[in-house]
């Protein structure tokens, strides 16, 4: 997307009553610290929004200068705790080795909302696996957690027949709405004060049903897509993505009315963490006390 087609979408959130708005990309070079550091600075000049990037591993003095820019909040998932699972299912980076938990320490010292998450039903993810994810978020005093399922595309080597090694029945946590609508129910127990999104990989796995149910468990979020129908096909990183071809207009409308059903109002504001908000105020506190 141009830079004019992310600020039509950003002034379209604005239209709607959202309070932030979230850049997503793959590991794409493409994507220049400057461009990026423009595009913040005229969404943060413009509009109220909260700007929330999710940029996949970017190098320390890119995170900083996008918060910098303005930038308020990170996503980057670790998507599994187990490291070897990880470089199983992760092919190895041109850069050297990946580490994003040390990535998350950097957010955070820069001052993002720092948001991980992990995926459900891996093959070769035991239920123990799961286990140590909620453990990690824990740890992690995170902002933002998302968790999804673990949904392969077909013209991806993830999805080559045969890819993982699967563990036994007994064993294997399944990539199901039900497992999914689990790990984020438990992670809310370990987890009270963080934002959790009811993930489009839920309800592409569970139908807009998923996404109730998320909401119903733990989660407390949902993230509408802005994008334009014909940039979505390109960004279709699982197969049958719900939501793919449904315009916004029609997927507020009929979001609204979903969440009224289950009697869940809609927020206002920027949506930060109360965990963020704790830090932001005694950040302040400090400031003013600072001779």
């Amino acid at each position: 997307m141009t830079e004019q087609e992310i600020l039509t979408c950003v002034r379209q959130a604005v239209g709607f009553g959202y309070g932030t708005i979230v850049l997503q990309s793959g590991e794409d070079p493409g994507i220049t610290r400057a461009w990026m550091e423009r595009v913040i600075r005229h969404i943060k000049a413009e509009t109220p929004l909260a700007v929330t990037l999710s940029l996949g591993e970017r190098e320390p003095e890119e995170l900083a200068a996008w918060r910098a820019a303005g930038a308020d909040r990170y996503l980057l998932k670790f998507e599994t705790s187990r490291r070897a699972l990880y470089e199983r299912i992760h092919p190895p980076r041109a850069a050297g080795r990946s580490d994003r938990l040390a990535l998350l320490a950097v957010l955070g010292e820069l001052g993002y909302e720092v948001g991980s998450g992990a995926m459900v039903g891996i093959p070769g993810q035991s239920y123990d696996d799961l286990a140590r994810d909620i453990k990690l978020f824990a740890s992690l005093e995170l902002d933002m957690i998302g968790v999804g399922p673990y949904l392969p595309h077909p013209e991806t080597p993830l999805g080559e027949p045969g890819r993982g090694a699967r563990l036994g029945e007994d064993q294997q946590a399944p990539n199901t709405e039900l497992m999914t609508c689990k790990v984020v129910a438990l992670t809310r127990l370990v987890c009270p004060r963080a934002n959790i999104p009811a993930t489009t990989a839920l309800a592409t796995a569970g139908g807009e049903a998923g996404r109730d149910t998320a909401l119903q468990r733990g989660a407390n979020v949902v993230m509408p897509n802005l994008t334009p129908t014909p940039y979505r096909r390109l960004y279709e990183i699982y197969p049958e993505r719900a939501g793919l071809d449904e315009m916004p207009e029609e997927f507020d409308a009929r979001l609204r009315e979903h969440l009224a059903a289950i009697s869940r109002p809609v927020g206002r504001g920027h949506g930060d963490s109360p965990r963020g908000l704790s830090r932001f105020s005694a950040n302040r506190r400090r400031q003013s006390n600072t001779p």
